[in-house]
């Protein structure tokens, strides 16, 4: 297969030239198990693992290949191969890496679009579709909001939640469809482009697997029943995985995500929450938080209903959560140096002491 397929551009083919890396094969990684990759390349598909040069030099968790990147490999007979270099990712979708504060987690690289997925069920939230806008736009990949199980309710109590969600976020298309009827479909294919890379986001149960078995016209995830105690899909998506669909979009789907800590958000916030940061702009203080201070133009278009008061409070919630990354980030930083410098003067101690 041609690796144009699975989104191979003249960009990629012109820095690997440019780069001396003709005597590599190319392929893209198209799934991940802990330290195991398997990469898709003109040749078929490879296990691969890392050279212990890339191994060794991987500063943090983001050096290592994710599913989506682009890598330079050596291919072993008949079925195993070595990375050599990750190649300049376009895009990455990360979050804070759980239960592991300060550190990133990478959850797909070189995206164009993120299907943000969510039941409209009880544990629909407008709230958690704002952080994943956030984690999109920092990350520059188009978001498009995606309503599952429609099924379970009639299309009056469709057609009010797909206008909360107009009025609270601008400018993403939102599309409700069916895994049981098949509803919505066609208008959610129509959007999909051939060789762009699509993410599935969203958490566990709100039938993503499905959806991307769907979308691939065959049973590649496996799904199990709906719950009767949760009214959930039970999923069992363990690791991330690409899949080429039937219109030549690539579709990535990822394991339920029970939380989403917004790591880097430079740019993101902005766009997600604009109309506060467009309003910010008429605060009498600049340094204004938006929280309690006089003259403050935001929490004036809360009161006044211009701006929702739960967006306004999720916006708070993230910011917060941003500032305590960064410190924590700066905190990190600040320690490795303070270390680096101890050991550079214990070796020039020691050095000394030998004289």
């Amino acid at each position: 297969m041609k690796l144009k397929a699975f989104g191979y551009t003249e960009h990629i083919e012109q820095y690997r030239l440019e780069n001396n890396l003709t005597n590599f094969d190319i392929g893209r990684v198209v799934s991940v198990n802990k330290e195991r990759y398997i990469v898709i390349t003109e040749k078929g598909e490879f296990e691969s693992e890392i050279t212990g040069n890339l191994r060794f030099s991987a500063k943090n968790r983001e050096d290592f290949p994710a599913v989506g990147d682009w890598v330079a490999l050596t291919i072993y007979e008949p079925d195993f191969s070595i990375i050599h270099r990750i190649l300049p990712r376009f895009s990455i979708i990360s979050r804070q890496a759980v239960g592991q504060f300060g550190e990133i987690q990478i959850i797909a690289a070189n995206i164009d679009y993120a299907l943000l997925v969510q039941a409209i069920d009880r544990d629909f939230n407008i709230n958690r579709f704002e952080r994943y806008l956030t984690i999109c736009y920092a990350s520059k990949v188009n978001p498009v909001i995606v309503l599952t199980k429609t099924d379970l309710i009639n299309d009056e109590k469709l057609s009010e939640i797909t206008d909360e969600i107009r009025q609270r976020i601008k400018n993403v298309p939102v599309i409700a469809i069916s895994n049981e009827t098949q509803d919505g479909y066609e208008t959610l294919k129509k959007t999909i482009e051939k060789e762009k890379t699509y993410c599935l986001l969203g958490s566990s149960g709100v039938g993503k697997s499905t959806l991307a078995n769907n979308l691939s016209g065959r049973t590649i995830m496996r799904t199990d029943s709906i719950s009767d105690s949760t009214n959930k899909g039970r999923h069992v998506t363990s690791h991330r995985e690409m899949i080429l669909l039937q219109n030549g979009g690539i579709l990535i789907d990822n394991p339920g995500m029970r939380e989403v800590g917004i790591a880097d958000s430079s740019g993101g916030l902005e766009i997600t929450f604009d109309r506060i940061f467009s309003l910010s702009k008429n605060c009498k203080f600049k340094d204004c938080t938006h929280i309690s201070e006089i003259g403050c133009s935001v929490l004036e278009a809360v009161e006044n209903g211009i701006i929702d008061k739960s967006s306004y409070e999720n916006y708070l919630k993230i910011e917060r959560e941003k500032t305590h990354f960064e410190a924590t980030i700066a905190e990190k930083r600040n320690r490795d140096k303070q270390f680096g410098k101890m050991m550079k003067n214990y070796k020039k101690d020691m050095k000394k002491y030998k004289s």
